[in-house]
């Protein structure tokens, strides 16, 4: 408490006797710089100068209980540090590898550990080990400890990519579009055996609202299937990207819809399909081809169990409409049996392999001569299941060693050996040997082993 005495104060007069060697008043000073009047003493004898005695009480200062650390709580502080404008948003800041990333001060440390290292019972060591009461004991430092945490801090400010196994990752390293997020959610006592779930489009939209501004929210779209012919696709929208990931999984497991697969690993025909300005032209291609198309398409192959396919994408490649296209044009195309219903002809497969002979694939209940065809009917099974759309194909020119000397001269040496490959292979396919008109004349010339003697 700051006090102001005048000359004829007793407080003063005994400072005055306790001043020896100098004839001063003296009084408490205050903090802050805060000086009290000096008042002359009426007596000669103390005039002069006036000196500030050094209290001998404590300094008192002003101190808040309270502040912005401690009234708010972490994640507004941080939200202060790491936060960008609208406007900053618009300019780009807050993005790439200079944004700042909120740390976690807790992480690494442990309840019960700290900087003295003891044994508390019952909070970082149990009460009772074996037989024996856990006593409370002091351990040696750890003088690591305070090097390892400052190490973990450092780790969270650099940002590290998810490291997948080649099996997990999608189409483009650890993006969600392509990676299997699991089956469907089970609906009752309903459970999806055998499903798989792969995520299409995974992106961030943003609706416009009068009184809340812009809306983000998440949207996702994905497609589930057992491998045999069953799949469906489905799409969610939430504010976290797994609440839309799971909300599209479910209703994509409410939607399936079944497709027959020839032979268990292609489509039935080639086939036309169009969504928007999205234009698809499937062909079937035999076993062992693989998948050469596009990338959601390929990735509801996998779901649906095609395993041989060639697709072409003419237009608009967007996600969703490549996508419906495929599914329009499954549920489009028909079997071999029913064409030959509508057409009323036997269908007729030829392969390369089986050296383009004919093999009837499907019969009509009745089948009409030729005489009852018309003129202007398309008899042509490609032509007939495009619906009359012809794919673009760009022209192919000869290899440009045919226009070479050296070619001709190959050609001429190769004359001989012309086709016998093809009809090596049609004897064995047709006689189970490699004969001649001499071979009953000759057995010994037969290829193989000889009779045996006896």
């Amino acid at each position: 408490m700051l006090r102001i005495v005048s000359s004829g104060d007793s407080l003063l007069r005994a400072f005055a006797a306790l001043n020896i060697g100098r004839q001063t008043a003296s009084i408490c000073s205050a903090p802050r710089n805060q000086f009290v009047r000096n008042h002359k003493p009426a007596n000669e004898q103390y005039r002069g100068r006036v000196a500030l005695l050094q209290p001998a009480v404590p300094t008192l200062c002003n101190v808040r209980e309270t502040s912005f650390f401690n009234k708010l709580p972490a994640e507004q502080i941080w939200k202060g540090v790491i936060s960008v404008s609208n406007a900053g948003k618009k300019r780009g800041r807050g993005k790439g590898s200079g944004r700042i990333t909120a740390k976690d001060l807790n992480r690494g440390q442990i309840i019960g550990y700290g900087k003295a290292n003891i044994v508390w019972p019952g909070l970082s060591a149990p009460v009772i080990r074996g037989r024996e009461l856990v006593q409370q004991q002091r351990l040696p430092e750890d003088k690591e400890r305070e090097a390892k945490l400052r190490r973990i801090r450092d780790e969270m400010v650099n940002f590290k990519r998810l490291k997948l196994t080649p099996l997990e990752r999608g189409w483009s390293g650890s993006k969600m579009p392509g990676r299997s997020i699991g089956p469907p959610d089970a609906i009752g006592e309903d459970e999806f055996v055998g499903f798989d779930t792969k995520c299409l489009e995974l992106k961030a939209v943003v609706n416009m609202k009068g009184n809340h501004g812009r809306k983000r929210r998440v949207s996702a779209m994905v497609v589930t299937g057992n491998g045999n012919g069953l799949a469906g696709f489905g799409f969610g929208k939430a504010i976290e990207g797994r609440a839309a990931l799971r909300q599209a999984k479910n209703r994509a497991g409410q939607k399936l819809m079944h497709f027959d697969l020839c032979n268990g690993h292609t489509v039935f025909h080639d086939f036309h399909c169009q969504f928007g300005a999205t234009k698809l032209f499937v062909e079937r291609k035999p076993e062992g081809f693989g998948l050469k198309c596009h990338r959601a398409i390929r990735t509801v192959c996998e779901v649906l169990g095609i395993k041989d396919l060639r697709a072409k994408c003419e237009g608009s490649t967007n996600v969703q409409h490549v996508v419906k296209a495929f599914f329009i044009g499954l549920l489009k195309q028909k079997d071999h049996q029913k064409i030959a219903e509508e057409k009323g002809l036997h269908v007729v497969e030829f392969r390369p392999e089986n050296m383009n002979f004919p093999k009837v694939v499907a019969s009509p209940t009745v089948c009409r001569t030729e005489r009852e065809l018309e003129n202007n009917e398309i008899l042509d099974f490609t032509q007939y299941c495009m619906d009359g759309k012809i794919q673009l194909q760009k022209k192919k020119f000869p290899p440009f060693y045919t226009k070479f000397r050296s070619w001709e001269i190959y050609l001429k040496k190769q004359e001989y050996l012309r086709n016998q490959d093809r009809v090596r292979l049609r004897m064995m396919a047709e006689t189970g040997e490699v004969r001649s008109y001499l071979t009953e004349k000759h057995p010994e010339c037969r290829m193989g082993p000889g009779p045996k003697e006896e």
